[in-house]
C-alpha cells in the first residue's frame, strides 16, 4: 500500500532527511520519501502492517521534529 500525507510545520531539510532515513528503517516499510518543498510524505508499506507502521512513523517524526504534524 502506498499513501501520501501532508506535513505541517516541517521547518528544515535536514530534519526531513533524518525523518526519511529513519522511516525507511522501520520494519514493514518498503519505501519512504519526503519532499521538503511540497511538505509531502509518501510511505509505501505492507498492507497488513500499514497502521502499525504509521504509528511508528508518527513517533519517529515527533522525536526528530516535535512541531511537525502528519495530516492523515
Amino acid at each position: 500500500m502506498k499513501k501520501k500525507f501532508k506535513l505541517q510545520d516541517l521547518c528544515c531539510a535536514n530534519c526531513a532527511a533524518k525523518m526519511e532515513n529513519g522511516i525507511q528503517k522501520i520494519p514493514g516499510v518498503q519505501n519512504a520519501n519526503i519532499n521538503f518543498m511540497m511538505q509531502k510524505l509518501t510511505v509505501e508499506a505492507d498492507d497488513d502492517k500499514f497502521d502499525q507502521v504509521m504509528e511508528e512513523v508518527v513517533k519517529l517524526c515527533k522525536k526528530i521534529e516535535p512541531d511537525c504534524t502528519i495530516v492523515m
